[in-house]
């Protein structure tokens, strides 16, 4: 018995990196798979189906089954479209991992429209549109009295947490990501479906350029191997999970909740406005007692 037996789950951006480690580890644990993804490039360009079909192939020799899937999933109609024929073709939708994305890297300073138009499309617009869509076909499920057990995985980063230098625009809608997790959770829960969000830390194609630490002495596996990810993704896509509206950040055997922004310490006025030049000394006063700010990558 596996954990997901029977659910049928659409993994978007799956044919590599973390998406094919999502992938074949929900159809080890005896889902069904839609294995979404364009085959465009790091930077989000041309198209190649290859990717998709090769894991597909290597998922159904391994005993599994799944299907390949193309659909740009930031385009409103293509993400319908993926939702509804997958429910056609398997009877059920019942989990979405929303993982889709490509980078165009730049200084804000030096950052073009079309950079930052694309990117945030992608991810942010690329979350929202298949989750908006699994969600309409789920309420249609509960307005029926049929017994729903929906689970969407969004995806942000340390970077949308944090910020990054230089990624500003994937920063951004990352961060976008993170609050739509909060978000949806809120407003969908009545459904039966649970949303949340992982931070995860992994050597993909996503990553390269970064520097990552050589094994410390005695650790004998990679632990920004994609594949450690997979069994958080897989529980929170699963009937198991029991939480929602929540971020997790994960690495190798490190797994911890991620908080949003909290109100600080407040500081009074005494029942009248504040004088601007009192403004000042008030500021300061509730950052020396709020706990520090976490760095932006890269400073």
């Amino acid at each position: 018995m596996g954990y997901c037996d029977g659910r049928v789950v659409i993994v978007t951006g799956a044919a590599r990196g973390l998406g094919r480690a999502y992938a074949l580890a929900f159809a080890r644990e005896g889902a069904t798979v839609v294995v979404n993804d364009l085959g465009v490039s790091r930077e989000g360009f041309g198209f190649d189906s290859s990717p998709a079909l090769d894991l597909v192939a290597e998922i159904e020799a391994a005993g599994g089954t799944a299907v390949s899937n193309v659909a740009d999933v930031s385009d409103w109609d293509q993400a319908e479209a993926m939702v509804v024929e997958t429910v056609d073709l398997f009877g059920r939708l019942d989990t979405l991992v929303c993982n889709a994305g490509f980078l165009r890297d730049r200084m804000l300073v030096n950052m073009s429209e079309e950079e930052w138009d694309a990117v945030l499309r992608v991810h942010l617009k690329g979350h929202f549109a298949p989750a908006r869509r699994a969600v309409e076909h789920w309420r249609k499920c509960s307005k029926r009295g049929e017994k729903v057990n929906g689970r969407i995985v969004m995806t942000t980063s340390g970077a949308g947490l944090m910020g990054s230098i230089g990624q500003g625009n994937y920063a951004v809608a990352k961060a976008g990501i993170a609050l739509l997790v909060v978000q949806a959770a809120a407003e969908w829960s009545g459904y039966g479906v649970h949303v949340n969000g992982v931070a995860p830390d992994a050597r993909t194609r996503m990553t390269e350029g970064l520097i990552y630490e050589a094994f410390p002495e005695g650790v004998v596996w990679d632990d920004k191997d994609p594949a450690n990810v997979s069994p958080l993704v897989v529980w929170l896509g699963s009937e198991a999970c029991d939480v929602t509206g929540r971020v997790f950040e994960i690495t190798g055997g490190h797994l911890n909740v991620c908080d949003g922004w909290q109100r600080g310490p407040v500081v009074e006025s005494k029942d009248r406005l504040f004088a601007i030049g009192e403004i000042g000394e008030a500021v300061h006063t509730s950052i020396s007692a709020a706990p520090k700010v976490a760095p932006v990558y890269g400073v």
